[in-house]
């Protein structure tokens, strides 16, 4: 994927247009709020979820666990009929993970809700490389979509049509699950005994379960949420466990995002497998030079010290840079997809 300026006219025109309807369907922000909120969760631990949106009050410098944002601290919403994003981040992160992308899209007009999954987090990975992880995923984003629409104190001023997902890693097959892919988890058993280098039948190997893994495709199946309209999916991970008619009730518009130098969820594996399998091909970007990681925010020192693996990239790419247009794509895709209607 290439990031250098627009040469050709048709590509310039289709910019434009692409930003001339952004601004007409969302009025840009003075700033950006943001609030951290606990969701009540009647089968576990409440979920901790950070919300970004448009705001006229004044932004600060604050730290957000190991980052910093300019934010305007429990702001108020500026705005009517604001489009949702809820957003589902990799294994052992957090809600911060993704919180440039959640500033960009608030700045544009959105809400955006990112949950920690409880039980696959930094501070608690007890669910983590488990089928009950992803069950339990799947249910944290309706969740958090009930929760901004029937409990959030500022839920008048969200449109109930325009809901979009946001995913990168075990986050983007969260995503799948929420959109509708139905898995077959009997399939990882045969890839990791194919496959046993790769790093996700590595971690999975290391996970003590106490009662074989079921196939209960009830629950999945039970796991779409048809509320939502759009979706981005960064370098998915664990795709190798949907046949081919896994896919098949997915039918919103995708935007797919591959990293060329994925060490952790190799393309030929994960979002190969989606580009010939969904039943609407995606909007696809592959990005060149691209580790696994380059979706996450740009990493703080603080971060870097303490999480090597998640702040690493390939030499030779920068991900500030890589993030800029990132973040636009994200925004201008979010933006064509719920436009909606007046």
């Amino acid at each position: 994927m290439s990031f250098a300026p627009l040469m050709h006219a048709g590509k310039f025109l289709r910019a434009i247009t692409i930003a001339l309807g952004l601004v007409a369907f969302i009025p840009l922000a003075e700033a950006v709020g943001f609030q951290q909120v606990s969701v009540p969760d009647a089968v576990d631990r409440s979920l901790s979820v950070g919300l970004w949106y448009p705001s006229a009050s004044p932004a600060l410098q604050r730290p957000l666990e190991l980052y910093s944002q300019e934010v305007a601290a429990d702001g108020m919403v500026s705005g009517d009929r604001l489009p949702l994003i809820v957003m589902s981040h990799g294994t052992g992160e957090s809600f911060s993970a993704h919180y440039d992308t959640a500033i960009a899209l608030a700045a544009a007009g959105f809400v955006v809700a990112a949950v920690t999954h409880t039980g696959d987090n930094y501070g608690d990975r007890s669910y983590a490389f488990t089928q009950r992880n992803f069950a339990e995923r799947a249910r944290h984003i309706r969740q958090v979509i009930d929760y901004m629409l029937y409990t959030w104190p500022e839920r008048q001023r969200l449109d109930p049509k325009r809901i979009g997902a946001f995913g990168h890693s075990a986050g983007g097959f969260t995503v799948l699950l929420a959109v509708g892919g139905i898995p077959t988890f009997g399939r990882a058993v045969q890839f990791c005994a194919e496959h046993p280098e790769a790093w996700e039948c590595q971690q999975i190997g290391q996970v003590r379960h106490d009662r074989p893994p079921s196939n209960d495709v009830g629950s999945f199946a039970s796991a779409h949420d048809l509320r939502i309209r759009a979706a981005v999916i960064a370098a998915p991970a664990a795709v190798y466990n949907f046949a081919s008619n896994g896919l098949g009730q997915v039918s919103i518009p995708l935007q797919l995002w591959s990293a060329s130098d994925d060490k952790i969820t190799p393309p030929q594996w994960n979002t190969e497998v989606l580009r010939t399998t969904l039943p609407i091909a995606p909007e696809f970007h592959a990005v060149s030079g691209a580790g696994h990681f380059a979706f996450v925010a740009p990493c703080s020192e603080a971060l870097a010290k303490a999480a090597a693996l998640l702040c690493g990239d390939p030499p030779g790419f920068d991900r500030v840079v890589f993030h800029r247009d990132f973040n636009r794509s994200v925004v201008a895709f979010f933006a064509a997809q719920l436009r909606g209607t007046p």
